[in-house]
């Protein structure tokens, strides 16, 4: 008989009281990233978490009724090309095989889903890079070895395959005996250096993706509008995607000039 919940309600809790994975004695004091958590953990920091993360329905809407907006999707990725395959986005969970099937099948839609993998969740193991790493990414207290990619406290493919970029120009002027001048960090690539080898906290230091926050401030009049007024939303990130693109230009000019 109904219980007067909402599918989306009835989805919560099945997710909240689920059976879950209990964690080894020595996994137990381990943190979690906060940009990967398992999506019951989400959910138990309050009810509408979900919403505005993996279930974010911003930019969506439903060619059979525009005009009703969506309180909460779920996004599917095709994992292979005859369509038969796909991935539930951001649906990271520690929730036990059998649970899973039975939160994710209340899912309208997904009823009838054949599950051919279940999900979980992984360790990852990272560096405390501001605190071992140098300027060129050496171990201080070992410089012959060099760290590249997500170990140094990246997050994502590009910028792990940005930081061994990085890490073989470095690696490369040493060997030439030669200065590589790393990216501005007005650039992206730039910002990322910065976090990694001194931009963030020891204490607190996570992996991250780039984003605007990693990127000083605009300064002068590149922050304001023709008003005087400050920059906000898309113009705001126009300006400072404008700025590291002529920023990252000029560099790659002047580390041209110097290898000549």
């Amino acid at each position: 008989m109904p219980d007067g919940r909402s599918p989306i309600q009835r989805f919560l809790d099945a997710l909240i009281e689920g059976k879950k994975t209990e964690f080894k004695d020595w996994e137990k004091d381990t943190p979690y990233f906060e940009g990967c958590l398992p999506i019951e953990v989400m959910a138990e920091r309050g009810r509408e978490t979900l919403r505005f993360g993996p279930m974010k329905p911003v930019g969506l809407t439903n060619e059979h009724d525009p005009q009703t907006k969506a309180w909460a999707i779920v996004q599917l990725r095709q994992d292979n090309a005859l369509g038969t395959l796909y991935n539930l986005v951001g649906f990271q969970t520690k929730l036990k095989y059998g649970a899973q099937k039975a939160v994710f099948q209340s899912i309208p839609g997904l009823e009838n889903a054949e599950f051919v993998r279940l999900g979980g969740i992984h360790r990852n193991t990272f560096l405390n890079s501001p605190r071992l790493l140098d300027e060129s990414f050496r171990l201080k207290a070992m410089p012959r070895i060099r760290f590249a990619g997500q170990i140094t406290g990246c997050e994502g493919y590009i910028e792990s395959a940005a930081v061994g970029l990085m890490v073989g120009r470095f690696a490369a002027a040493e060997r030439h005996e030669k200065v590589f001048v790393p990216p501005p960090p007005t650039t992206s690539i730039g910002a990322l250096y910065g976090h990694i080898t001194g931009g963030a906290r020891e204490e607190t230091y996570q992996p991250m993706n780039v984003n605007f926050g990693l990127f000083p401030d605009l300064e002068g009049a590149e922050g304001k509008r023709e008003n005087g007024r400050k920059l906000k939303g898309r113009d705001r990130k126009g300006a400072y995607a404008a700025r590291g693109k002529r920023d990252f230009v000029s560099w790659l000019e002047s580390s041209a000039q110097a290898a000549e």
